[in-house]
């Protein structure tokens, strides 16, 4: 049996692949802090596509991760100076999660912004986001004070690269 592979690479984020995973990304961490499905007249475009601009060289990037070709998980950097880079839409859809992707995804993002300059990641997200939580813990990131704030940041992470 041929043995399953991921495979990650920096994309525009409008692409098709890009731009379905950034809404279902959106609809997950939306419908969990709604605590139901949203329906898709619900989704603000706005939203979704707020700060994209940054998601591409020389001030970001963004990957799109595939299992057996299917696009499957997601994830941009921001360089927010000369040394910080902010982790932000990591996301794996359901169906690909417990597939070792969230860390080659990690990984990649890491790659990312040290190839950008970044000498120190940092993000921000919901406490009731336990597996992103999760994740990150395992990737070394540490609580760290607020570097910014919004209606949906409850936690902020960070680590040297």
């Amino acid at each position: 049996m041929a043995r399953m592979t991921w495979n990650f690479s920096a994309e525009h984020v409008d692409t098709p692949d890009a731009t379905a995973l950034r809404r279902d990304y959106f609809g997950d961490v939306a419908g969990r802090y709604f605590g139901r499905v949203l329906a898709e007249d619900e989704y603000d475009e706005d939203m979704i596509d707020d700060g994209l601009g940054l998601l591409a060289p020389p001030t970001g990037a963004f990957l799109v991760g595939r299992y057996e070709g299917k696009a499957a998980a997601c994830g941009g950097i921001v360089l927010l100076d000369g040394d910080r880079a902010e982790l932000t839409r990591v996301f794996l859809r359901p169906a690909f999660r417990g597939l070792g992707g969230a860390d080659l995804l990690m990984t990649g993002l890491e790659d990312a912004a040290r190839a950008l300059g970044a000498r120190r990641m940092v993000l921000n997200t919901r406490l009731d986001l336990v597996e992103a939580r999760a994740l990150y813990v395992r990737h070394g990131y540490g609580e760290i004070p607020a570097y910014c704030s919004g209606p949906y940041m409850e936690i902020w992470y960070g680590r040297e690269l």
